[in-house]
């Protein structure tokens, strides 16, 4: 699709898609991070100087003695060595590594694709708000970590991780809606209003199955019910309601509510296939990738399953089949939601032409 395009917004359209997969990277990032249990590991924030890890044994020591006065070595890792942390410190070090190069990679291209006048008045707007929302999601994950460093916690807090997951989401979707803009030719767009309202309703289900996965990682609920496809041997368990009704906090109920938002997606998922192969007369963009959604949530349901089945496995600090099945789990389901918005982008309300917005593709 891009060929056709002229080469200053090519030039910008491949700027853009190279950020949505360094995203996505740092996602996996986050998700190994929380997985090998990094994530509190560095105890401090230096956006500058912090970008080198320590070096000499004496520099190496002062870090590990910051790590021993955290919550999560005193109440859990307090057998560890010099040569755990050292790995646990790696995991969260590339991750605080790679968003600095996401931020290198996107000054320098923002400079080098302005001297070009490569960019029109009306990108700017765009890119000021992905820059706004990259700073913030910083922002947003220095407060996560911090919320693990304080009291008895010895992980960070659950909703605080959520947070953090879901504005990175929101960071993608932007940034992936944006090189769509630049890269999809009008005539490949199409019409139609239902279809179009049953992908809205997809993705504000969605969301809030994001949050709860965020929140099934947060508490390690998997392990919590370990059996499918009831709950500990109940379709409703008792737990659901006790002590009291907590949507976030009742690790059962976190389950639950996870568990049944995905059912509601792979029934709605299989009826937006069947309704969108009943589309007429579709550009090929669509007829080629209308099939997506469905394997991927049907890929997504089954990896969820397997990883509450072999969730009993999980040794703390050790990479097991679960977290294997925990990440590819989360990774189908960032291309299940960009399969999503990629329809709301190609699939368009009946309505006029004009409000389609592009950066000049015809």
């Amino acid at each position: 699709m891009m060929n056709s395009l002229p080469k200053a917004q090519k030039a910008v359209a491949a700027w853009i898609y190279i950020g949505v997969a360094m995203l996505l990277v740092q996602v996996v990032l986050g998700g190994i991070t929380r997985l090998t249990g990094s994530g509190l590991s560095i105890t401090e924030w230096k956006v500058v100087d912090g970008a080198l890890p320590p070096f000499t044994e004496q520099q190496w020591m002062m870090a590990f003695a910051r790590y021993r006065q955290t919550p999560q070595y005193q109440l859990l890792n307090t057998d560890f060595t010099l040569h755990n942390y050292k790995f646990i410190y790696f995991w969260e070090w590339f991750h605080r590594e790679w968003a600095r190069l996401i931020s290198v990679v996107f000054v320098i291209g923002f400079v080098y694709l302005l001297v070009k006048k490569y960019l029109q008045a009306a990108m700017i707007k765009p890119l000021l708000i992905l820059f706004l929302l990259g700073a913030l999601q910083g922002a947003i994950g220095w407060i996560m970590v911090k919320s693990g460093l304080t009291d008895d916690m010895v992980y960070v807090k659950p909703l605080k991780l959520a947070l953090h997951f879901v504005f990175a989401l929101v960071l993608i979707c932007y940034a992936w809606w944006f090189a769509l803009q630049l890269s999809v030719p009008k005539a490949q767009l199409t019409r139609n209003s239902a279809v179009h309202r049953y992908t809205w309703i997809m993705l504000a289900v969605l969301f809030f199955q994001l949050i709860y996965g965020a929140l099934m990682a947060g508490h390690k609920a998997a392990a919590a019910a370990p059996t499918w496809p009831t709950i500990n041997g109940s379709w409703m368990p008792q737990q659901l309601f006790s002590p009291a009704i907590n949507l976030v906090e009742n690790k059962i109920t976190v389950h639950f509510i996870h568990r049944g938002l995905a059912y509601l997606l792979v029934l709605l998922t299989v009826a937006w296939t069947i309704q969108a192969h009943r589309m007429a007369a579709a550009p090929a963009a669509f007829r080629k990738t209308k099939w997506l959604p469905v394997l991927l949530i049907l890929l997504q349901a089954l990896l969820g399953i397997l990883a509450v089945i072999t969730s009993p496995s999980i040794v703390p600090n050790h990479w097991v089949m679960f977290d294997w099945l925990a990440q590819f789990h989360q990774v189908v389901g960032m291309f299940y939601l960009l399969a999503m918005v990629w329809m709301l982008y190609i699939v368009r309300r009946r309505g006029p032409e004009a409000s389609v917005k592009t950066f000049g593709n015809s």
